[in-house]
């Protein structure tokens, strides 16, 4: 079994009973394949692959970093490091920490972290997160914004795909609202 097949069988064991925020209720792992799918679509490492994998289990599911270097290696565990809010923190100070440290990200960690931003972006836009008003998602959208810009060494492709994701849900959000107003 190769290193991104075992993290992605460890990734739906953690993730199997979470589900997204929207109303459909859809299964977390979704998310999780989409930002591994992503980093190797363009062209990251088998490390960086089976990272994108690992990247919430440490913060949503209670894995310790000291076990994913001991299955995967001190580069993943890293890599997961990287890219894992302390949750011991607020939330807007945690989301303050992500805009601050995107610029001192690994070129692997800001893959990852734009896949993740780019699938979360997306996300709203197809299934907005239940209990979420048009302004909520509309910050959400801006200050993912915030955290890409900050990235470093990402590729013009991925860079496209996450500023297209970012306009097309910002305009699903507004029709949404306008909508809801009518």
């Amino acid at each position: 079994m190769t290193m991104i097949d075992a993290a992605r069988r460890q990734a739906e064991a953690a993730h199997r009973d979470q589900q997204r925020k929207g109303a459909a209720g859809a299964p977390y792992i979704g998310h999780v394949a989409e930002v591994a799918r992503l980093v190797a679509a363009w062209g990251a490492s088998e490390p960086v692959v089976a990272a994108a994998w690992l990247h919430d289990v440490v913060e949503d599911c209670g894995v310790s970093l000291a076990s994913l270097e001991a299955a995967y290696g001190a580069e993943v565990a890293s890599l997961v490091a990287e890219v894992t809010d302390d949750k011991t923190l607020p939330k807007a100070e945690r989301k303050r920490l992500q805009v601050v440290n995107a610029g001192h990200k690994s070129v692997g960690a800001a893959l990852i972290k734009l896949a993740d931003k780019l699938s979360n972006v997306a996300e709203i836009g197809r299934e907005p997160p239940m209990h979420w008003d048009e302004a909520r998602m509309l910050a959400y959208v801006e200050w993912a914004e915030t955290v890409v810009a900050g990235l470093p060494a990402l590729p013009a492709t991925g860079l496209q795909q996450f500023r297209e994701a970012a306009a097309t849900t910002r305009a699903a959000i507004r029709r949404r609202g306008e909508a809801g107003r009518d």
